[in-house]
């Protein structure tokens, strides 16, 4: 399969996240991890799975990927299996005005599912959050591993 892994980072969190799911592929698999602000719509051409993740950003992605996935064409995903992520914080470990923000706003993944099956992709697995323990983080202990196991599931649309 050709991947592609996009993402952007602002402290670190979602950068350690997208290397641990591009290293989660199988060595048969093509996979090209991309920072968002380095990404061009020829890396595009030719995908048979396209991931992207973002920290999330007042609900949405940072300025820079959501910019990116503002510019892709109309059906330039089309046949291309798709799916998203965000880092975030755990609802359960924030103040009652946080916790009634995140309820208004959402997180970044399902936003960024949406777009990317707008524009023809076709959602291969729900979209994921994965957890900081605060603002710049570090990630929850057991994120990486977990993010591996996601890609597992992605693995298994190739047999």
């Amino acid at each position: 399969m050709k991947i592609l892994v996009l993402y952007d980072s602002v402290y670190g969190n979602t950068k350690e996240i997208a290397r641990a799911i591009a290293g989660a592929f199988g060595k048969s698999d093509t996979v090209k991890l991309v920072q968002a602000d380095e990404v061009k719509l020829s890396d595009l051409n030719s995908l048979d799975l396209f991931i992207a993740g973002s920290p999330t950003n007042g609900g949405r992605a940072t300025p820079v990927l959501q910019t990116f996935l503002d510019s892709i064409p109309s059906n330039a995903l089309k046949g291309v299996k798709v799916a998203s992520f965000d880092t975030r914080f755990e609802a359960k470990n924030v103040n009652f005005l946080l916790k009634t923000l995140l309820k208004t706003f959402d997180y970044a993944a399902p936003k960024i599912a949406t777009i990317l099956t707008s524009n023809g992709g076709q959602l291969a697995v729900p979209p994921e959050g994965f957890f900081v323990t605060g603002k710049e983080g570090p990630l929850k202990q057991s994120e990486l591993a977990r993010a591996a196991r996601w890609t597992a599931a992605l693995c298994k649309l190739k047999k």
